[in-house]
């Protein structure tokens, strides 16, 4: 099959890599998303997706929408059969959608018909989910509605960061959706209508959805954090300071020496800093801290940043 690709950040490269190793299919084009820029110089920086296929000799578009001609232009190029799409950021129109022999199929990182939308992996963290996965499924209009041609499982550990199980779904669903694609190819795979129950949704994280709420219980404070590491990042503020978190632990009380305050008796917020450890209190009991990254500098294990820091013992986050 000749394949388009249409990604763009890192979890999308493990498959199209496994797209361009595979004897059977011809990666033809790629498109992404629009150069950033980084850096006092304002440097543009590529995608990954862009740096893999330019690493190859594969011709990269980067539109700034999929409407525009230059996509209709090279899809007429290319002659492509087929498109994937892992992550690429962008909504993919009726015309497009329809210009392919074989349509589009994407690479979701959730189990549809749940958590369609676009942080499916951070709201699974953040609802207490016991296991995740991914789907490949026949884009259409819809948001993530399309027929599924196949589902994997991948359970989410206790400690999971959205970053670990992303990178553990991105690594499985590349020879994954590679099977797909051969299914297709040898006409083997039908896809099978998306239930209509179940239906949950995950739109895009934005920073205020990222701030700890200290005046819930422990455990949803726990998956708030793990959700939103490594981006956007959970925070929480310290005076007029923002101050950036790591996953927590939930406190057992098996470390209380030394701190300022007895961790089991800590207000919501409220900071108690030991040699070796710092808590702060929850709705329900404390969690205590592992890095804390304070604002313009790098992350630093609690104990070490509250030293620093010279707390009191009356701080509190709020």
């Amino acid at each position: 099959m000749r394949v388009v690709f249409a990604g763009t950040p890192q979890p999308a490269v493990a498959t199209l890599r496994e797209l361009i190793d595979s004897d059977d299919h011809q990666v033809v084009g790629v498109i992404t998303r629009p150069d950033t820029v980084a850096g006092r110089g304002r440097t543009p920086v590529r995608s990954p997706i862009g740096e893999l296929a330019d690493s190859h000799a594969i011709e990269v578009i980067a539109p700034a929408r999929m409407s525009d001609l230059a996509v209709a232009e090279a899809l007429t190029r290319w002659n492509a059969d087929i498109g994937v799409v892992v992550a690429y950021g962008g909504l993919i129109p009726v015309d497009v959608l329809t210009a392919l022999p074989y349509g589009w199929v994407n690479l979701h990182f959730s189990l549809l018909p749940a958590w369609r939308g676009a942080a499916p992996v951070q709201a699974a963290i953040a609802a207490g989910d016991e296991f995740s996965g991914a789907s490949v499924f026949a884009l259409e209009a819809g948001l993530d509605t399309g027929p599924v041609f196949g589902t994997f499982t991948e359970r989410i550990r206790g400690t999971d960061t959205a970053g670990d199980l992303l990178d553990r779904l991105a690594e499985a669903g590349a020879l994954f959706t590679r099977n797909v694609v051969d299914g297709i190819a040898a006409d083997e795979l039908s896809p099978v209508p998306q239930s209509i129950d179940g239906v949950s949704y995950a739109p895009k994280i934005t920073v205020a959805d990222a701030r700890v709420r200290w005046d819930l219980p422990s455990h949803l404070i726990d998956r708030t954090i793990r959700a939103h590491t490594p981006a956007p990042g959970a925070w929480t503020e310290l005076g007029a300071n923002r101050i950036k978190l790591g996953p927590v632990t939930i406190s057992d009380g098996a470390d209380l020496l030394h701190c300022t305050v007895d961790p089991k008796d800590l207000a919501p917020g409220h900071i108690s800093a030991g040699r070796k450890a710092v808590f702060v209190g929850t709705s329900s009991g404390a969690v205590q801290l592992g890095w804390v990254q304070p604002p313009g500098k790098k992350p630093l294990p609690a104990a070490d940043w509250a030293r620093g820091a010279r707390l009191t013992g009356t701080e509190s986050f709020t």
